[in-house]
C-alpha cells in the first residue's frame, strides 16, 4: 500500500536539509512521460534519499521495477528507511557504490528508461553507459543540465568550471550524435530529454 503522508514527509524533510531532490515542475514533467512511456525497467543514477524512485514507482506499474545507485552509504541507508516506509521496497533496488564503477557491471539493453540525477562531472561518462543500457527507443532524462544558467553562459567561474564543462559535453553529445533524438526544456534547473535509436 502506498503511502503519501510518508512520501511527503521525505520530501518536507529534504527540502528542510538541503538534500537535492526533484523541483515539483520537473517531477511533473517526468511523470507525464512514465505515464506514456509505461517502463518495466527503469535505472537512476543518484538515489539521494529515495524521493524520485518513489516518485516513479508511485505512476508507474506494479511491474516496473526501479533500480537506483548511490554513492553515498548514509543516504542509502535512509532511502533504504523511506521506501519501506513509502511501500515500494519491493519495486527499487538501491544498489550502494560510485556509478562510474557500477554502471559497466550492468547487462547491456535491458532498461527502458534511464535517469540522471548525480555528479555532474560525470555526465558525459553517465550517457555513454546509459546508451549501452537502454533498450532501441529508450529515453534519457538528465535533470540539472543547465546548471542555474551557467551551462548557457560564459561563464567560468573555478568553483564550478568543471561541472559547467562536462555538461557543455553532455549537451553537445546529445544534439550532435545522430542516433539520438533530444529536446531540453527550460524547467526546473534545465531537464533533457533523449530518445535512444539503436
Amino acid at each position: 500500500m502506498f503511502n503519501d503522508e510518508e512520501l511527503n514527509r521525505v520530501k518536507k524533510r529534504a527540502v528542510e536539509e538541503h538534500i537535492p531532490i526533484l523541483m515539483d515542475d520537473t517531477l511533473e514533467k517526468i511523470e507525464e512521460i512514465l505515464i506514456e512511456e509505461r517502463p518495466k525497467r527503469i535505472l537512476e543514477i543518484g538515489t539521494a534519499v529515495g524521493y524520485s524512485a518513489s516518485q516513479f514507482a508511485k505512476v508507474t506499474a506494479e511491474d516496473c521495477v526501479i533500480d537506483s545507485i548511490e554513492i553515498d552509504e548514509d543516504r542509502a541507508n535512509e532511502a533504504l528507511i523511506n521506501i519501506r516506509n513509502i511501500g515500494v521496497n519491493d519495486r527499487i533496488n538501491i544498489i550502494i557504490g560510485n556509478a562510474v564503477e557500477v554502471l559497466p557491471t550492468l547487462e547491456d539493453g535491458i532498461y527502458d528508461i534511464v535517469f540522471i540525477d548525480a555528479n555532474k562531472g560525470k555526465y558525459p561518462v553517465f550517457l555513454k553507459e546509459a546508451i549501452r543500457l537502454l533498450r532501441n527507443n529508450g529515453l534519457i532524462l538528465a535533470d540539472n543540465v543547465l546548471y542555474k544558467g551557467y551551462v548557457m553562459s560564459d561563464y567560468n567561474k573555478h568553483k564550478q568550471r568543471t561541472a559547467v564543462r562536462h555538461l557543455r559535453e553532455y549537451i553537445a553529445e546529445i544534439t550532435e550524435n545522430e542516433n539520438l533524438e533530444s529536446e531540453i526544456l527550460e524547467i526546473g534547473d534545465g531537464l533533457a530529454i533523449t530518445r535512444v535509436r539503436k
